[in-house]
């Protein structure tokens, strides 16, 4: 697990430094040459290895050296001249719609000004380079890629205060008390061990988040089950369970009564069951793939059956949940359990032929090392589930907040999505492991019979289920390219409809809202590039397509129960439970929760 984030900033921290960190490599951000020689001018950060390897590879091919170097120059002359001669068109027309770089100080500072636009030119010029490169595969390329990406933001001049105008401004303007309110949350966030996106006060788990009416109904040792509460005086005969992602809090998905899918749900007529995944601790950390099948969906199916005595539910799963669901359904299938009547896949990989960066991020050796240390019983902790999901948005999720909270003395204001983000969950070992294998690294479940789950071959084109499959054009976790795999796996009639916006933002797009827009074509081709050349594009939500969609399996018209559970079932606690409410802290070292990590 990398340091707490700022730290890796501060480390890089230095006085003066002057000739070139690296030979052959033009400096940042002087032309020609050379570091600016005054205190507390940041030195470069070590050059990651891969880019070394690089530019040492570059540099055994002259021509295409000498051509990267005359470009880096001549663009170092145009900005020259530029400064020279007060001129304020941009010699890179990105830096206008930087966010990093967008305060009125940056272009009011000429200096400030050469800065970011030289360390964009050296940014663009380092991709290039990485792009034009030879990899033996694509995964090695990817890899490389994601590690530069965060080398070249790690060295954004808005990350240090010498070289960020907005700092200097703020601490002039508040005679320092910037600088103080900064090393306050600086060390507040030390304490916390992670950074504050979002003022934590604002926002309680079943207060303002997470309240929709409803009650745990069953539970277990790895989740709860709710049933909500009806806000309609009929509903569908058949109920609707969600099975959402079990590495962060189901409540992504009831957020505000504005925002939530769940409430939303409630409100077409649907009789809604939900799992709320148990937050691993120790007692749970032997838990591994087949347990998370069993006591989650196919244990809440049963639940649900017999409160609703409906054979065929509708079913629902977001994210690593709908990837659950499916093998979930493929045992059920194969060991001849009554079948779904329809299943919504939103944002699930069940094809990881295409699975963007984190799929670059795994390989054999960090595979079998997880295998050796928490394969057969440990845990992997949220806090580190976290940063890796920060770090693949590192400007955003990263030095956003380093600049606004330690450099400009800012506090978070309140946003219940980054509340959410922040509230992370453990993984028991075995289950992460399994995952890691067999879905990202050797791509098995999209193999007819390859692997066995509690002992029955999963084969998904055995779910014969209608299927509404659901991803997001900007989604960096599951590439849209690869959840539309999945329309060549599953073996019912399917439905495909691409959202916009990223794998929450594009999931979560209240109807009410009724904002951004979705794609849809009813045709199916092999590939995903060719589903979208013909697709027509609709203007708002995708859940408003989703409701018409699922409206035709819903069933005959019925009464609202007027209670929840049953005698067999009655209700434990209140919607949203205790399991979600509990927060999954850093260990401390040598305690007995370590041990197992």
């Amino acid at each position: 697990m990398q340091p707490f984030p700022f730290a890796f900033p501060a480390a890089m921290m230095s006085n003066a430094a002057s000739g070139s960190p690296f030979p052959g490599v033009p400096n940042f951000p002087m032309p020609g040459g050379g570091m600016p020689s005054f205190p507390g001018m940041p030195a470069l950060p070590p050059m990651p290895p891969e880019l070394t390897e690089l530019f040492a590879r570059w540099m055994q091919r002259p021509e295409k050296w000498r051509e990267w170097g005359n470009r880096w120059l001549s663009a170092q002359s145009q900005l020259w001249d530029r400064f020279i001669h007060h001129r304020t068109e941009p010699v890179v027309p990105e830096v206008e719609r930087d966010r990093r770089f967008s305060a009125p100080a940056w272009k009011a500072n000429p200096i400030a000004d050469y800065w970011r636009q030289s360390y964009l030119v050296f940014s663009q010029l380092v991709m290039e380079l990485v792009e034009a490169s030879d990899f033996p595969d694509g995964k090695t390329k990817c890899r490389v890629k994601f590690v530069v990406r965060q080398w070249l933001d790690a060295l954004a001049p808005s990350n240090y205060p010498a070289t960020n105008p907005e700092f200097i401004e703020t601490a002039m303007a508040t005679q320092g008390e910037s600088i103080r309110r900064g090393i306050e949350n600086l060390l507040a966030d030390l304490r916390k061990g992670r950074i504050s996106m979002t003022d934590e006060t604002a926002f309680e788990v079943g207060k303002n988040l997470a309240v929709t009416p409803g009650a745990v109904v069953y539970e277990n040792p790895l989740m709860q089950l709710i049933q909500y509460a009806p806000l309609t005086e009929t509903v569908g005969e058949r109920p609707l369970l969600f099975v959402p992602p079990c590495i962060n809090k189901f409540y992504i998905m009831d957020l505000a009564p504005e925002s939530s899918l769940v409430r939303f749900a409630v409100e077409q007529g649907h009789t809604v069951f939900l799992i709320s995944w148990k937050n691993p601790g120790v007692s749970e950390a032997h838990f591994g793939w087949d347990d998370y099948l069993a006591l989650g969906p196919l244990t809440a199916l049963e639940v649900v059956r017999e409160i609703t005595g409906c054979p065929d539910p509708n079913v629902l799963g977001f994210c690593v949940g709908g990837t659950i669901l499916a093998s979930a359904l493929a045992v059920a299938v194969a060991r001849g359990d009554p079948p779904v009547h329809s299943l919504t896949l939103m944002t699930t990989l069940l094809d990881f032929a295409e699975s963007g960066e984190l799929g670059c991020l795994v390989d054999e050796a960090s595979v079998a090392a997880r295998e050796a240390t928490i394969g057969q019983g440990g845990l992997m902790l949220g806090s580190e589930l976290a940063q890796v999901f920060s770090m693949l948005r590192a400007n955003d999720l990263i030095w956003n907040y380093v600049v606004g909270n330690y450099l400009k003395g800012e506090k978070p204001k309140p946003f219940d999505l980054l509340y959410w983000n922040s509230d992370s969950t453990n993984l028991p070992g075995p289950f992460v492991t399994y995952y890691l294998r067999h879905m990202y690294l050797e791509n098995e479940l999209r193999l007819p019979n390859k692997l066995k789950m509690l002992g029955y071959p999963v084969n998904l084109g055995a779910i014969t289920a209608p299927a509404y499959v659901m991803a997001a054009r900007e989604d960096h976790i599951v590439p849209w390219r690869g959840a539309y795999h999945s329309m060549q796996l599953l073996g019912g009639e399917k439905r495909f409809v691409l959202g916009a916006s990223g794998h929450i933002a594009g999931a979560i797009n209240p109807a009410k809202k009724n904002r951004r827009s979705y794609w849809v074509n009813p045709e199916l081709p092999q590939e995903p590039d060719e589903w979208f050349a013909a697709a027509r594009e609709c203007p708002g939500s995708w859940w408003n397509d989703w409701a018409d969609w699922l409206k035709e399996h819903k069933g005959k018209t019925v009464p609202a129960r007027e209670s929840l559970g049953n005698d067999t079932y009655p209700p434990i606690e209140p919607a949203p439970g205790r399991y979600v409410k509990e927060p999954a802290l850093p260990l401390v070292r040598g305690s007995r929760e370590a041990a197992a990590v």
